[in-house]
C-alpha cells in the first residue's frame, strides 16, 4: 500500500465507523473490498499496514444504527482479514471473530432479516475458511446448521451463496488423494493445511445427513428444497475426490432412487445433472448406471425427451445409453413425419403411444419437437452402430417437418395427421428446423438431399406468411448449403427463376428486416461464390444460382432505402459483389461511377453512422483488392474517390468512421513506403483492437529507429501521400477527442516519422529535398491544435528557430490564414512518443485508483457537514 493511501485510510475508516450510513456511491464498499483483496492476494498483510481496520469492524458491529450495507462490509472484511492463520490468530485475540459472526447477536438486534447481512455473513465465512484453524472455529461455533438453513433462503442469491459455501468447505478441506488417484483439481496442501480429522468428519457427517433428508423432504410437494439440494450434490460430485464422492453416493443413493421413482418434472434436469456428474467421476458404478437407465425410461414423454437431450449434451460414450437417448429423441420426428427413423422395436418405441398423445397437445408438441430438432445435428454424427437409421434420413425428416410447418406436406404422408396440425404456421418450430438444417450440412450423405433442400428453402422465401426471422434463417441455410455444394447440376431453370424472383420481391419488402436480410444474403452469396470459384474454377456458382442475373441494380436501389441498416448492408453487399472485378482489374461498368457518387453523398450527408462507416469500409475493400500500379479507369476513379473519402472521413462526428478512415490512410502509406528499408507496417495491421477504449500494452507499439541512410525516393513518396490527404488525416486524428482515433493516428505518425526522418539521423541530417515537403494546416479546428503544439515546441527552442516561422505560427493560431509546415519538422516536434505513452494508458488510469476511491469517500462525507451542497462522486 502506498504512503498516500495509508495516510487517508484512517480517515475513511472514521467516516464509515462514525456515520454508520451508506455512501452516495453504493459501489464504494465493493471497490474497497476489491482493493483489500488484491493486497491480500499479492501477499500483503492488511493488519500490519492498516491496524485501523480492526477498530472500524469493532465499532461498526456495536453500532445499532449502522447501515446494513456497512455491516455486511464489516463481515466480509473480517473474513478477508482472517484468511491466513497468522492474521486469524491476531483477530481472535481481539475477540473480533466472535463479535462479528455471532448469529444470536444479529437475530436479537433484528438485523438478520436483512438480506445484506445474511449474504455478508456467508461471504465473510467463505473468505475466512482457507485454513484448518478457521474450520475449527466454524465447527465449534456450530455454524453448519444455520448455513444449511440458508440453502433454502427466500432470496435465491443467498441460497446460491450458501450452496457454494457448503461445496467450498467439503471440497477445499477434503484430504489430498494418494499419488495416482483421481481427485479434486486444487493446489497441494502442506502439512500445515491439513485440517483435524474430527472437524472435517463432523462437517461431512452434518452435510451428508442434510443431503439425505432434504433430497426427499417430509413435505412431499416441496420440490424447491429438493432442487437446491440436487444443485449442491451435482456441484460436489463433479469435483469430489474418491473418498468424499463414495461417501456422498452411499449416503444419497436411496434418496436419489426415490426421487427418480417419484418422477417430478421439475426435478428431471437437476436429477440428470447429478447422475451424469456421478457417471463422470465414478465410472461404472452399478447403482448410478441403474439410475441413468431409469431416467431414460420415464413414463412422461416430455421428461423423457429432456433427459435424453441432457445425456446427449454431456457427450458420454456409453454405447447402450447413447443408443437409447438417440432413439428417444428421434421418436417424435418419426411419429410426426412418417419417416422410418427407428427401424426395429426398442425401448423408445415402448413410449410411442404416450408420445403420440403428447404430440396431440399443441404446446407439448411444439416443445418436444424443438428439443428433438436442436439435437439432430449431434445425433447424425454419432457412430453408425448407435444410429438406428442413415444420417440422410434425418435430413429428410427435418425437410418433411419444414413442409408440414408451411402447410405443404403431401397428403400421402404417413405421419400423425392430428399432431402435424399443431406445427402448421409455428414460427418456433420453423426456426428450430431451419437452424438444424443449417448445421446438418456436415452430416454423412446430406448432399444427397441438396436439391430438395434448395426447393424447400426457396418455398420458404416465397411464402408470404414467413416472418422476418424465419426468412433470415432460410437465407442462412441456403448460404450454408451453397458453400458445401460442388456440383450445381441439380439447379433447374425453374429453381433458378424462382430464386431470382423471390430475391427481387424480398428486396422491396415492406419490412426493413426482410430487406436487410435479403441484401445481406446477396453480399454473402457473392463471397460464397468467389470462394467456390477459388476452389474449383469450373464451378460457376453465381451463374448456377442466379442465371447470370446481376444483383448490382438491386443493391443500388437499396442505397436509397429509408432504413439506415438496409443502406449499410447494401453498401457492404456491393463491396463483396464487386471484389472479384476489382481483383481482376476489370474496366469500369457504366453503373460504378454512379455508385461511387451515391456513396460519397452518403458519407457527406447521411444522418446515421452505420451507412457512413460502411462507405469507408467499401473503399478500404476496393483499395485492398485493386492491383497497383494501374492506369485503368477503375484505378483512376478509386484514387479520386479516396481523396474525397479521406477529407470527409476525418471530419466525421462518428469515431468509428474516423478510425476506418485512418485504416484507409494506412493502406495508402503501406503502398507508398512498403519498398523503403526504413518502413515497418503498424503492428495492429488493419484490424480494430479488441476493445477500442481498453488499455494498450506498450508492446503494441515498438519504436524502430534505423541507422540506414536510405532516403532516396522517400521525399517524392512523402509528397504523394501529402497530396492525397493522408498526412492531414493523421494530424487531425492525433488531436481528436476520441482515444481510439488519436491512438491509431499516433501509431501511424510514428511509423511515418521513422521512415522519412528517422530520429537517429538527427534533424540536420535530413536531405534538403525532404525538408521541403510541407503540409498545409488550416488556421482553425484540428489545424489550430497542431499549430499550438508546434508553437510550444518552438518557444522551448526559440534560439534555434527562425523568427519569421514563429510569426507565421502565431498568426495561424489566432485564426488567420492556413500555414504550411515541413512534414519532417512537424513529425519531430509533435512529441509523438510522449503522446503515445499517455494514449496507451486507459483514460481512467488517473481516476481509477485506490487513492481516488479513498478521496471520493472522504469528499462524499462532506455532505453531512455542508447540507445542500452537491458532491459529485467519481468512484471508478
Amino acid at each position: 500500500m502506498d504512503r498516500e493511501c495509508a495516510l487517508l485510510l484512517p480517515g475513511v475508516c472514521a467516516v464509515l465507523a462514525g456515520s454508520g450510513s451508506s455512501l452516495p456511491d453504493d459501489t464504494s464498499l465493493e471497490k474497497l473490498l476489491d482493493w483489500f483483496t488484491g493486497i491480500t492476494e499479492a501477499g500483503g498483510s492488511l493488519l500490519e499496514s492498516c491496524p485501523c481496520l480492526l477498530k472500524l469492524i469493532s465499532t461498526v458491529v456495536h453500532n445499532a444504527a449502522s447501515d446494513p450495507g456497512v455491516l455486511s462490509f464489516a463481515l466480509r472484511l473480517t473474513g478477508l482479514l482472517a484468511a491466513t492463520e497468522e492474521s486469524f490468530k491476531i483477530i481472535q485475540e481481539h475477540s473480533v471473530l466472535n463479535e462479528v459472526f455471532n448469529l444470536q447477536h444479529w437475530q436479537e438486534a433484528g438485523l438478520w432479516e436483512d438480506p445484506c447481512l445474511r449474504i455478508g455473513w456467508i461471504q465473510g465465512l467463505r473468505s475466512m475458511l482457507q485454513h484448518p484453524k478457521a474450520l475449527s472455529f466454524f465447527v465449534q461455533s456450530e455454524f453448519i446448521d444455520p448455513l444449511l438453513q440458508l440453502q433454502t433462503d427466500t432470496s435465491l442469491f443467498i441460497a446460491a451463496a450458501a450452496n457454494q459455501m457448503l461445496a467450498h468447505i467439503l471440497l477445499f478441506f477434503q484430504p489430498v488423494p494418494p499419488a495416482g488417484c483421481k481427485g479434486v483439481d486444487k493446489k497441494e496442501k502442506g502439512d500445515g493445511m491439513t485440517p483435524t480429522g474430527a472437524d472435517y468428519t463432523a462437517v461431512v457427517k452434518s452435510i451428508s445427513g442434510y443431503l439425505q433428508e432434504s433430497l426427499v423432504p417430509k413435505e412431499s410437494k416441496n420440490d424447491r428444497q429438493s432442487l437446491q439440494t440436487l444443485k449442491l450434490l451435482a456441484l460436489l460430485l463433479a469435483q469430489a475426490g474418491p473418498p468424499l464422492r463414495d461417501k456422498l453416493l452411499q449416503t444419497v443413493g436411496d434418496s436419489l432412487e426415490e426421487l427418480v421413482t417419484a418422477g417430478s418434472s421439475e426435478l428431471t434436469l437437476p436429477l440428470m445433472d447429478v447422475i451424469l456428474s456421478a457417471c463422470s467421476s465414478s465410472g461404472t458404478d452399478e447403482r448410478i448406471t441403474r439410475l441413468l437407465s431409469s431416467m431414460l425410461n420415464i413414463n412422461k414423454p416430455a421428461d423423457l425427451i429432456h433427459a435424453a437431450a441432457a445425456f446427449l449434451r454431456r457427450g458420454h460414450h456409453d454405447t447402450v445409453h447413447t443408443a437409447r437417448a438417440v432413439r428417444i429423441l428421434l421418436l417424435p420426428l418419426d411419429i410426426m413425419t412418417g419417416q422410418t427413423l427407428l427401424g426395429t422395436i426398442s425401448t423408445a418405441d415402448e413410449h410411442q403411444f404416450s408420445v403420440v398423445e403428447q404430440l396431440k397437445s399443441k404446446s407439448s408438441c411444439i416443445s418436444m419437437i424443438c428439443v428433438c430438432l436442436s439435437n439432430t445435428p449431434q445425433i447424425t454424427l454419432t457412430p453408425p452402430d448407435v444410429l438406428p437409421c442413415l444420417p440422410v434420413s434425418i435430413v429428410t425428416a427435418v425437410l418433411s417437418l419444414l413442409k408440414m410447418c408451411s402447410g405443404n406436406s403431401p397428403s400421402s404422408s404417413t405421419g400423425c395427421s392430428e399432431a402435424s396440425r399443431n406445427v402448421i404456421g409455428s414460427g418456433k418450430v420453423q426456426k428450430c428446423a431451419l437452424e438444424a438444417l443449417t448445421t446438418l450440412t456436415s452430416s454423412p450423405g446430406a448432399k444427397e438431399r441438396i436439391s430438395e433442400v434448395f426447393t424447400v428453402l426457396i418455398q420458404y422465401l416465397e411464402n408470404p406468411d414467413s416472418d422476418p426471422t424465419v426468412l433470415h434463417k432460410s437465407y442462412q441455410a441456403l448460404l450454408k448449403w451453397t458453400s458445401v455444394c460442388t456440383d450445381f447440376s441439380f439447379i433447374t431453370d425453374q429453381l433458378r427463376h424462382d430464386l431470382v424472383e423471390v430475391v427481387k420481391k424480398r428486396v422491396c419488402d415492406m419490412r426493413w428486416e426482410v430487406k436487410d436480410s435479403t441484401v445481406e444474403f446477396l453480399g454473402h452469396l457473392a463471397g460464397v461464390c468467389d470462394s467456390i470459384k477459388a476452389a474449383a474454377e469450373e464451378c460457376d456458382a453465381s451463374e448456377a444460382l442466379l442465371g447470370g442475373c446481376s444483383t448490382t441494380p438491386l443493391l443500388r436501389e437499396a442505397l436509397q432505402d429509408s432504413e439506415s441498416y438496409v443502406r449499410a448492408s447494401a453498401i457492404s453487399a456491393l463491396a463483396k459483389t464487386l471484389t472479384h472485378r476489382w481483383q481482376q482489374g476489370a474496366t469500369l461498368t457504366e453503373e460504378e461511377p454512379e455508385i461511387v457518387s451515391r456513396l460519397l453523398e452518403i458519407l457527406s450527408q447521411d444522418s446515421e453512422g452505420f451507412p457512413r462507416r460502411a462507405v469507408v469500409q467499401y473503399f478500404i475493400s476496393w483499395y485492398s483488392s485493386h492491383s497497383p500500379p494501374s492506369s485503368s479507369s477503375s484505378s483512376s476513379l478509386l484514387m479520386q474517390s479516396v481523396r474525397s473519402v479521406l477529407s470527409q472521413g476525418r471530419a466525421d462526428l462518428d469515431w468509428e468512421v474516423k478510425v476506418h478512415t485512418l485504416v484507409l490512410a494506412e493502406l495508402l502509406l503501406d503502398e507508398a513506403f512498403s519498398g523503403h528499408p526504413g518502413y515497418k507496417k503498424c503492428s495492429d495491421s488493419h484490424h480494430a483492437s479488441p476493445h477500442a477504449y481498453g488499455v494498450v500494452s506498450e508492446q503494441a507499439y515498438t519504436l524502430h529507429t534505423h541507422t540506414a541512410t536510405h532516403t532516396e525516393g522517400a521525399e517524392s513518396d512523402l509528397a504523394v501521400v501529402v497530396e492525397q490527404g493522408v498526412v492531414s488525416v493523421l494530424l487531425s486524428g492525433l488531436v481528436d477527442c476520441d482515444r481510439p482515433v488519436a491512438l491509431k493516428a499516433c501509431r501511424l505518425l510514428i511509423t511515418l516519422r521513422e521512415t522519412v526522418c528517422p530520429l537517429s539521423l538527427g534533424a540536420l541530417d535530413a536531405s534538403a529535398a525532404m525538408a521541403t515537403v510541407s503540409c498545409e494546416l488550416p488556421g482553425c479546428g484540428w489545424g489550430r491544435e497542431i499549430i499550438k503544439i508546434l508553437k510550444m515546441k518552438k518557444s522551448d527552442q526559440a534560439k534555434e528557430e527562425d523568427i519569421a516561422d514563429q510569426r507565421g505560427l502565431n498568426g495561424a493560431e489566432e485564426g488567420g490564414d492556413s500555414v504550411c509546415v515541413s512534414v519532417c519538422e512537424a513529425l519531430r516536434s509533435l512529441g509523438l512518443d510522449e503522446r503515445m505513452e499517455v494514449l496507451t494508458q486507459s483514460s481512467d488510469h488517473i481516476h481509477n485508483s485506490p487513492l481516488s476511491l479513498l478521496q471520493d469517500i472522504l469528499t462524499a462525507s462532506a455532505t453531512h457537514t455542508k447540507p445542500g451542497e452537491e458532491v459529485i462522486v467519481d468512484c471508478y
